[in-house]
């Protein structure tokens, strides 16, 4: 059939039309809010601050694993605090793909969620701190498709209550879709509309840019103690090692974790993000590890 064949009915154009009227109207308001075309707005938020939710923060979905073959999860319930509960399908993400994320979600602040952004892959890796050439930008793309790939479904309570759903009857990807311009040496993403929920209510943290790019390398337990720091806004904060231990991925003895957390508390402190670290035993008899969150971190 030719284009003109069909527009010679104008009845199927208004009956296709009626059809999607009536779909939308039945679509609910929450739904209609979430994907509609709304820019991610995230109070406090500066040039040299980068943001992460707070349940994507505190759980184990980026961790300090060691480079090379990675854990494939599907389905996994993730490490988190019990007010989370938090499937994954994807390939276990690392810190420097952490940094990959929240670059993107700050590019993203540039135009509406859902339409597209676009970046320069050699900006972009000198944003995140990271060399340009040849092997760094194939290690780019394969995160671009590690994060594109991965997928979560996020169900959020309080006293209990469920509070929040996201991805329950959809996938929600850590970036719903990229196009690669090879002409250009460009990027062109889409963020999912939905990630602005994960982002109200001023649930996520403000990770400070510039100190997280002056971490030394192989300290990755460093970056991912930052995050977790900046979930909250108490100033001692404590954290039991097994949890720590679990929600890093760690799976070496704890005699070796207990070395690489000290290290990396050392190194927050030597960047004034922390100080008065220490390991110690609880009230309850757990060792646990205690810091003092520095104002303004």
């Amino acid at each position: 059939m030719s284009f003109g064949a069909i527009a010679a009915r104008p009845h199927c154009s208004d009956s296709i039309v009626t059809r999607i009227e009536e779909i939308r109207a039945r679509r609910p308001e929450a739904e209609r809010r979430l994907t509609s075309p709304v820019r991610l707005f995230i109070p406090g938020l500066e040039e040299f601050m980068r943001a992460m939710p707070n349940h994507i923060a505190r759980s184990s979905l980026f961790a300090p694993v060691a480079r090379g073959r990675k854990k494939m999860h599907t389905g996994t319930i993730l490490v988190s605090r019990a007010d989370a509960v938090i499937k994954f399908w994807g390939e276990q993400l690392d810190e420097a793909q952490a940094d990959v994320w929240m670059q993107a979600m700050h590019e993203a602040i540039r135009a509406p969620l859902g339409e597209s952004v676009t970046i320069n892959r050699a900006a972009f890796l000198r944003a995140i701190g990271r060399d340009t050439g040849n092997w760094q930008y194939g290690w780019l793309h394969r995160t671009m498709l590690a994060l594109t790939f991965a997928m979560l479904v996020i169900e959020a309570t309080k006293a209990g209550k469920p509070k929040m759903s996201i991805g329950h009857n959809n996938a929600l990807h850590m970036i719903e879709g990229f196009t690669y311009n090879s002409e250009s040496e460009e990027y062109i993403l889409r963020i999912d509309p939905r990630w602005r929920t994960m982002f109200g209510n001023r649930e996520f943290a403000l990770i400070d840019w510039d100190k997280r790019l002056q971490i030394k390398q192989g300290q990755d337990m460093a970056k991912a103690l930052q995050r977790l720091i900046a979930t909250s806004s108490d100033t001692v904060q404590r954290h039991a090692l097994d949890w720590l231990r679990a929600k890093m991925q760690y799976n070496s003895p704890m005699r070796k974790f207990r070395d690489s957390l000290t290290a990396a508390m050392k190194e927050l402190e030597r960047l004034d993000v922390i100080g008065g670290s220490r390991i110690e035993v609880s009230t309850k008899g757990k060792e646990q590890a205690v810091w003092n969150r520095i104002v303004g971190n």
